[in-house]
């Protein structure tokens, strides 16, 4: 990709040269060495050694000692897993986000490989829309950006690579209280591996997608190459990963026209190649051209360490860089009588108008963007946890994660400077982490009790500022500038209560008091320093299971989340014409949420289950875009009353001949039940669905072990109608901009060629299903991957 810096191509392919050769130049260690470094070390220690995943106790989540979670163990509410061998196995997974595809009212937003900026996680009572209403950790670090809530707020996915993934385990509602309000949707976290010896790993893979969309085609591949290497010596152990995604995406956006009735302007180009359709109110339009057609290169590095200081205490820092530039690119669909294409530059200027069927239009630059973007950022992660013993565990970790640049161009011509833009420069975002948790369990007592106190806060630093040459120039007057800080300091406490041989009961209080201060927003013509605000709130939480038999466990859950406004709603807004702060607001209430459910599972022999979740959100302030009347712009805002109401079905089969069937079924009715403001006239968004929740979700996986070294997989996930927006007047969902249903089949084979190596090869989106949440999902995708592990 042309645009890539030299220096940062330089940097990251020596991180890949240095791991391939170190993973490379130990393929002559003999057998015998590889057995005397094989001593294990205890990788049990960051929880207790438990029985494997699907077994339970009085509906009690159980975790393999070998593959430990930093999900509370005790919580008897629905959980969810999958391992990092069952991923290899099953799924096209070319990014950590992929482990996610069929697990139960799971949606990550990913629209290409490498989908670094929209690839947002939506839950049961939750869309693509609303980011901040979930947690994503790995190895208990936050990789979750509540810097903002909405598309561009997409966890840190890239920090994780697919390969490394232990397990995944997935607590769905705010049920424990060692967890802030972000998690009334769901929490996420990926155990990755730690050797127990000297291993070595290599990996390649290609993906291509032949796509034609609106009659277009053009092939868009992505190539993938990583490589790992790591051992453990007594008690010190480390891990060293590095790896690229060279990925080309689908194009993403769309210029468009409503049908014009207006005469054709003086100098008007006749051109064919609109493409007639209808947008997402079901209302005729026309297509001029694509754009952001993203080609982006990433790299990732990533470093472990770790030492146990004795049995069942251990300190480990991790590092994490990762890094991003690409460019993203438009075309215009139309050409002049000599086949020459035409977009806004055609006549020379900045604007272009066309006839198209005898009409008149106008090009602009606008319709045809053009962006460079340059990201690298940074993560620092250091933890000491001891491993529950005489009664006691504790564990005190931080975290940072930081915007060491970022640094966005876009295509802004004006009439006295045709390659003019702006840029926009986030250096100095970020948000870091600090926590000390303990775990006691009274000796004789029936009791386990979890204490602990936090701190997280997050920092929001945009600059934007004119370009005359949007490609490489330097920043030249400041046109928009916004700041602020949020803090959220809290503290919890958690007792879980076998209080009789068939019954557990949990119950829990988590404090928090939040913070927003040093908020700026400035234009070139005004600014405005927002007031610190401060906010106390208390979320109780309780939960009961009962053993009816061996088999039948009865599960009840309840938990209040109260989601705090991020730095991002608070502050980046902007100026109308009036010096009125819009877009968003500073005085912006707590969402806050009480979520229950009631849950039946059924556990058969090896891994028969079967579980039906009854469940209820009921959210009052909810954080949406709407309009202001006030200022007659789309500002976030709060909606006074959302409520959900669902079921929920998962299971496990074994079939005849090596055969495993899972999947699940949600049902979903999330409604608006009170509102203030209105999308056009009063009153049209009261009784009509929350936007992105659909009412079905369905996701089914048939794994066949064909032969020892041969697997083949089939999956399929489905999701029924849904709406993009407040008022429901999006009935088109199959159009740009809107959000539609789909359905969509999956193949992988993966054949264990000897101990070494490993091929696999698959196809996501078998049955080419054209589908939108916006912006267009990818088409039918062939994926190819050899994996080398010493």
């Amino acid at each position: 990709m042309h645009s890539i810096s030299r220096a940062r191509r330089l940097r990251a392919r020596a991180l890949t040269v240095i791991a391939s050769a170190c993973a490379a130049a130990f393929t002559t260690v003999s057998a015998a060495e590889d057995v005397a470094k094989d001593a294990a070390v205890d990788t049990s220690v960051l929880a207790p050694a438990l029985p494997p995943a699907r077994a339970q106790s009085l509906g009690i989540v159980r975790v393999d000692g070998a593959a430990p979670t930093s999900l509370p163990s005790r919580i008897p509410t629905t959980m969810e897993s999958v391992t990092g061998e069952a991923i290899a196995r099953d799924v096209n997974a070319t990014d950590a986000e992929d482990a996610l595809k069929y697990l139960p009212s799971l949606l990550v937003r990913k629209r290409y490989i490498g989908d670094y900026n929209h690839a947002v996680l939506s839950t049961r009572a939750s869309g693509t829309g609303n980011s901040a209403r979930s947690l994503v950790y790995a190895d208990g670090i936050l990789l979750s950006n509540l810097l903002g809530n909405g598309a561009t707020f997409a966890p840190r996915w890239g920090l994780v690579s697919p390969e490394e993934i232990a397990r995944v385990d997935v607590m769905y509602g705010p049920f424990s209280a060692a967890y802030s309000g972000n998690a009334v949707g769901a929490v996420v976290d990926y155990q990755t591996r730690m050797p127990t010896r000297f291993e070595a790993h290599a990996r390649v893979g290609y993906s291509h997608q032949p796509n034609d969309l609106y009659g277009h085609k053009h092939d868009y591949d992505a190539k993938q190459a990583s490589a790992s290497i790591g051992s453990a010596e007594g008690a010190f152990s480390w891990w060293l990963h590095a790896g690229r995604t060279d990925s080309e995406g689908q194009p993403q956006t769309f210029a468009t026209r409503t049908l014009s009735s207006s005469a054709p302007a003086a100098g008007a180009v006749p051109v064919t190649g609109a493409v007639a359709g209808l947008n997402r109110s079901n209302q005729p339009w026309l297509l001029l051209g694509s754009g952001t057609q993203y080609d982006t290169v990433q790299d990732q590095a990533k470093l472990k360490l770790a030492y146990d200081f004795e049995p069942g205490l251990r300190a480990m820092y991790v590092f994490g860089l990762w890094s991003n530039d690409s460019d993203g690119r438009s075309q215009s669909f139309l050409t002049d009588t000599n086949g020459r294409t035409i977009d806004h530059r055609a006549g020379g200027g900045i604007t272009q108008p066309v006839t198209i069927d005898g009409k008149g239009y106008s090009l602009s630059a606008s319709d045809f963007p053009q962006t460079r973007d340059e990201l690298e950022h940074r993560m620092h992660a250091i933890s000491l946890k001891r491993r529950v013993r005489d009664g006691l565990g504790w564990e005190v970790s931080g975290s940072l994660y930081d915007y060491l640049a970022d640094r966005s161009r876009a295509y802004a011509p004006t009439s006295t400077a045709a390659n003019a833009g702006r840029l926009t420069d986030q250096a100095g975002t970020g948000w870091n982490t600090l926590s000390g948790k303990l775990t006691w369990t009274p000796d004789g007592s029936d009791h386990t009790i979890d204490a602990g106190v936090s701190q997280e806060r997050y920092r929001l630093r945009t600059r934007v500022s004119a370009l005359t040459d949007w490609r490489s120039g330097d920043a030249g007057a400041l046109t928009s500038r916004f700041d602020g800080d949020t803090r959220v300091r809290a503290v919890f406490a958690q007792d879980a209560w076998a209080f009789a041989p068939d019954w557990t009961a949990v119950l829990g209080l988590r404090g928090e008091h939040w913070q927003s201060f040093d908020g700026v927003t400035q234009s070139t013509t005004n600014l405005r320093n927002h007031p610190s605000r401060a906010q106390t709130a208390w979320s109780p939480k309780a939960a009961l299971s009962y053993g009816l038999s061996e088999q039948w466990v009865i599960k009840a859950s309840t938990g209040r989340a109260v989601r705090f406004p991020t730095v991002s709603e608070l502050f980046q807004g902007g100026f109308n014409a009036a010096g009125q702060f819009i877009n968003n607001d500073p005085n912006l209430k707590a969402e806050r949420s009480w979520t229950s459910e009631l849950s039946a599972e059924w556990t058969g022999q090896d891994r028969d289950a079967l579980r039906v979740t009854l469940f209820h959100e009921d959210s009052r302030d909810a954080l949406y875009s709407q309009l202001n009347v006030a200022t007659n712009a789309n500002t976030v805002q709060n909606i006074d009353r959302i409520r959900t109401r669902g079921v929920e079905f998962s299971g496990t089969a074994g079939l005849p001949q090596h055969v495993t069937l899972t999947g699940s079924v949600t049902f979903a009715d999330s409604i608006i039940l009170a509102n203030a403001g209105y999308a056009t006239v009063p009153g049209d968004t009261i009784g009509k669905w929350q936007p992105r929740v659909p009412r079905w979700r369905a996701t089914v996986l048939a794994q066949w072990q064909a032969r020892d070294d041969l697997s083949l997989s089939l999956g399929a996930r489905y999701s029924g109608k849904q709406f993009s927006t407040l008022d429901n007047s999006d009935v088109n969902g199959f159009a740009y901009m809107a959000a539609s249903k789909y359905f969509t089949v999956d193949l992988r084979a993966q054949w264990k060629i000897d101990r070494q190596w490993t091929l696999a090869a698959g196809v996501d989106n078998l049955n080419n299903y054209q589908y939108w949440n916006f912006h267009p999902y990818p088409g039918r995708t062939f994926q190819v991957e050899a994996r080398w592990d010493f």
